[in-house]
């Protein structure tokens, strides 16, 4: 990896955190050191995945849960492996039932929206295909986190989530959810020991059935039941018929790097879309205004196609073989001009969402992102278990024409996504920066900082970021230089500024040296990001 390891244009806060026995970076220092303890304890990053992934739904439960969905890149004995573990569609939803109903558009919140969710079974999947200690073992920090109590952190934006639920949700099955996360109708304060019994049950039966009784046991049972008693669509027998489901990543190469991402499903190929176009320029600077033009045109290029055709796999009109066809792109680049393009793709929704990645002595590494989508997700709680249902389903379309279109078993599309990076056929490491349809706008920054300006991966996460959001709009973070926002809006960008750091995303980084094995990380400023190492 050529970045000078003490250049740092953007920030003095932080430096690159260096190890060689293992490494976990992600966005609340008390699941990276829930990873860090089971790699101490013998376990692989397979394992330390596991660990932060199920902590981070206890001490992070503002942007994942028990009730989401989740999916992994996982390098181990020099080869990647996808882990694709969103649910779909139950099988008693569909647009005749809806429209039955007189819905006209999927809501955000409530029972229509909720999917089978599928990160309990990525825990135990992953576990038991390159884990090396049990699930028991692996969950036994979230536990106590979630029994014994944890101080509330300044990052996860508990507040906001209670304001908006104030305001919108409404009905008796909304109530398990304020009596879990927000009693007496507020948020906990920064700092407050806060306890999840119901939670610390959940993951300790999780744990000793191996994800079994979410989905063919006692839990499938009380999600059923819930779902019932309140006209919901998801029953058992759709719990019963997950299984996460091993595929076969997709890349292009990028300035002699292979980049990796999940493939559809998931939006990670509107990353490498962008990155194909992308590679048929030069780039001398990064922070130029042709660099930022050339950036965001080919982004909202690279959405159009995605929200026009990314889906459930089986139901793609297209192949992603030809949307990442070097004719294609150079199709798509031909059409960037010196001036603003108008791309016609929806509105991008904002999500919620939490990232990792582990590495550790042996050479394993892991990409790994879990998702309630939209902060807690539906609203729902499944009383008695802590269980936040997520609300994925808000992404399909009802519209009977479009790939995306609600079926029942069918999934949708899905803004969660884990890169990862090689080399030469050799792992050079996971990156990830999570945030609904920032994801791969996030990713095309980080890949761009580290491959194109060669920064150093805290370097590379600390540098301003923008967000094209719809039409010709881009919100750029504050940081960004005041004469390129200008410059754009003169080439017919509807440049906006934003002083909060939520929008752009929270992202993690971790290299790894070929020589001689040392791991070099970034995390995220935006949030009480932390590496833990060893």
């Amino acid at each position: 990896m050529n970045f000078d390891p003490l250049y740092h244009p953007y920030s003095s806060r932080r430096s690159p955190v260096y190890a060689n026995n293992g490494m976990v970076a992600t966005s609340q220092p008390l699941a990276a050191q829930a990873g860090l303890m089971i790699l101490r304890k013998g376990g692989n990053a397979i394992d330390a995945a596991i660990a932060t992934a199920a902590a981070l739904t206890v001490v992070e439960p503002s942007a994942n849960g028990i009730g989401g969905d989740a999916f992994a890149l996982v390098w181990t004995q020099g080869k990647l492996h996808g882990l694709n573990s969103s649910g779909a569609a139950p099988q008693s939803l569909s647009t005749e039932a809806l429209s039955k109903a007189g819905v006209q558009e999927i809501p955000k919140y409530g029972f229509i929206p909720v999917t089978v969710p599928g990160a309990p079974a990525s825990w135990a999947e992953l576990s038991r295909r390159f884990g090396k200690l049990s699930l028991k073992e692996v969950l036994s920090p979230a536990i106590e986190y979630a029994a014994n109590g944890f101080p509330i952190s300044a990052g996860i934006y508990w507040n906001k989530a209670v304001n908006i639920f104030n305001s919108q949700l409404k009905g008796e099955q909304f109530e398990e959810w304020f009596r879990v996360f927000a009693p007496e109708r507020r948020a906990p304060r920064i700092g407050q020991l806060w306890r999840l019994p119901d939670h610390a049950a959940t993951l300790q039966e999780i744990a000793e059935t191996n994800a079994e009784s979410f989905y063919r046991g006692e839990l499938a049972e009380k999600i059923d039941r819930f779902s019932k008693q309140y006209g919901g669509y998801i029953r058992k027998e759709d719990l019963s018929a997950f299984e996460p489901e091993w595929v076969d990543p997709i890349s292009v190469n990028y300035r002699g790097y292979d980049v990796w991402e999940i493939p559809p499903n998931g939006h990670g190929l509107v990353a490498l879309m962008a990155l194909n176009m992308l590679k048929g320029f030069d780039f001398s600077e990064r922070d130029i205004v042709e660099t930022y033009h050339k950036q965001i045109e080919v982004i909202k290029l690279a959405f159009a196609d995605g929200k026009k055709y990314i889906a459930d796999p089986t139901k793609m009109s297209v192949s992603v073989k030809d949307l990442l066809s070097s004719a294609y792109a150079e199709e798509r680049r031909r059409l960037i001009g010196k001036e603003a393009l108008l791309p016609e793709p929806g509105q991008p929704p904002r999500g919620g969402t939490v990232y990792l990645c582990t590495a550790d002595g042996e050479g394993n590494m892991v990409s790994f992102i879990q998702s309630n989508y939209m902060g807690f997700g539906s609203g729902l709680v499944v009383p008695g278990t802590g269980i936040a249902l997520h609300n994925r389903g808000h992404n399909f379309t009802l519209d009977p024409t479009h790939d995306n279109c609600l079926e029942p078993g069918k999934k949708p599309y899905h803004t969660i996504i884990p890169g990862f990076m090689t080399k030469d056929d050799k792992a050079v490491g996971p990156f990830g920066v999570m945030g609904g349809f920032m994801q791969p706008q996030g990713h095309v920054q980080m890949v761009m900082n580290t491959l194109d300006f060669h920064l150093n991966p805290q370097a590379a996460l600390d540098a301003p970021r923008w967000q094209w959001m719809e039409g010709n709009t881009v919100e750029f973070e504050h940081a960004t230089q005041a004469h390129i926002v200008e410059a754009l809006a003169r080439k017919g960008h509807i440049a906006k500024w934003t002083l909060g750091s939520v929008p752009f995303g929270r992202g993690q980084i971790i290299w790894r040296d070929e020589e001689n094995g040392v791991l070099v990380g970034g995390t995220e400023p935006r949030t009480d990001g932390q590496i833990a190492a060893w």
